[in-house]
């Protein structure tokens, strides 16, 4: 097809799409990037090569003699066809009159676009780019709705990746997936502080205030899955299994067998005879029948009536209780909902700040395991699948209140407790106080 609008089903309609109209406004730098991008692949590295060469040359006209030392160890035959080049593509400027190379305007926007090819991979490859981009452009003001959505986009695919593997159960799964989790995390609450001020933010454009409050809910539930890779983890561990004194388990055996290069050979020469029959005498057959013939053959003296009707006997039936400390840990979140800070001197409502309540205030009480109990079950909170459960659980999932936590300690006066991380708990937005029955 050559033309765009070709390509969709209503051909009027495409141009007036936002992205197709900012793709319109963008077809310099697309045509730039076709040049640099057509041709075998080791075309496009010597021209990526060299692009990018002279991007990092710190002086802002080059002379010829100075483009020459530059790239001293290039041929000169292919380091004129990759000028030409860029001379065509608009990205390089030839100046007559001083006889100067110099990048143009056009080149700077393709520098900015191809800047991660000059670092080397690493694990932040991943998500690191998107939240650099974001924070960035947060800090300077410049921050767009399509920012937002792409990383919107990779904090999805990651909680179902993340998701796929705690729903298979599986420890190798959940062992590959525990460093992208991890990095996931660090790299999210390392950048949190810039989300949270652009979620925060007031914006006139209604797409970008959108795309910010996805975004928010998208890290929420990035930051909730923890607890649930956690117990997942558990459970792995509770599934292994030691073999006797030695002080290997089960996934030990596991992962000796996949790093094996040659599984075939472990039974060495065990196959090597063939299966010998063992042959009986008719007699015995005989013998072993008759007796077994004998022994299935019913006693016509038995009575074959029922027994007689006896009275059962009085039994208890034990049903599970959950910890006291969950039905309290409710009643105080119930209680912080029906009790809304005062209104200010002037009349005014409280702001939000003031609705919220530190996470040590709900934790400590009682011994260290009631406290580190009451730890596990906050990350409940708005958690989608606990909501769906009945009973106490679900209770405390479907309680109005959003946890953050922090990455600094807070020391408290508790004897036994020392430290305690950081954290609030935030009312839901729109979340009401409930009505007294």
């Amino acid at each position: 097809m050559s033309r765009f609008e070709a390509c969709f089903r209503d051909p009027d309609a495409a141009p007036a799409h936002p992205r197709a109209w900012v793709l319109g406004q963008r077809m310099p730098l697309i045509d730039a990037l076709r040049g640099l991008f057509s041709g075998t692949q080791a075309l496009v590295q010597f021209r990526l090569w060299c692009f990018l060469g002279l991007c990092a040359v710190p002086q802002g006209r080059l002379s010829r003699d100075e483009l020459m030392q530059v790239f001293h160890e290039v041929h000169p035959e292919p380091l004129e066809a990759v000028l030409r080049r860029l001379r065509d593509l608009d990205l390089l400027q030839w100046d007559a009159s001083e006889l100067t190379y110099q990048l143009t305007p056009l080149a700077q926007q393709v520098q900015a676009l191809l800047a991660p090819l000059n670092n080397a991979p690493t694990d932040d490859d991943e998500m690191g780019a998107l939240l650099a981009q974001v924070a960035g452009a947060q800090q300077l003001g410049l921050v767009d709705a399509a920012h937002l959505q792409h990383l919107h986009a990779q904090l999805s695919r990651l909680h179902d990746d993340f998701a796929d593997a705690i729903a298979s159960g599986s420890e190798t799964r959940l062992r590959l997936a525990q460093p992208r989790f991890e990095r996931a995390l660090q790299l999210v609450d390392k950048a949190g502080q810039a989300l949270t001020a652009l979620i925060r933010a007031e914006h006139d454009d209604p797409r970008l205030e959108r795309a910010a409050r996805s975004l928010g809910a998208a890290q929420a539930r990035l930051l909730a899955m923890a607890s649930q890779f956690t117990r997942a983890l558990q459970q792995a561990d509770r599934q292994r299994v030691t073999l006797g004194s030695t002080g290997l388990t089960t996934s030990d055996v596991r992962q000796w067998l996949q790093n094996h290069a040659s599984l075939d050979t472990l039974m060495g020469e065990a196959l090597s005879l063939p299966v010998r029959p063992v042959f009986v005498s008719q007699h015995d057959l005989v013998d072993v029948a008759e007796g077994e013939f004998e022994r299935d053959r019913p006693d016509p003296q038995r009575s074959s009536g029922l027994p007689p009707a006896a009275e059962a006997g009085d039994g208890t039936l034990d049903v599970l209780q959950l910890p006291p400390e969950l039905g309290g840990l409710i009643d105080l979140l119930g209680q912080w909902q029906r009790t809304p800070p005062p209104p200010l001197p002037d009349g005014s409502s409280a702001p939000e700040d003031a609705e919220a309540h530190p996470l040590h205030e709900a934790v400590l009480g009682g011994r260290f395991a009631h406290a580190a109990y009451r730890l596990q079950l906050l990350p409940l909170l708005g958690d989608g699948q606990a909501r769906t459960l009945k009973g106490q659980t679900g209770d405390l999932a479907r309680m109005p209140w959003q946890l953050q936590f922090s990455a600094q300690h807070l020391a408290v006066d508790d004897p036994d407790v020392q430290l305690i991380s950081q954290g609030l708990l935030r009312p839901e937005p729109g979340a009401t106080a409930p009505t007294e029955s």
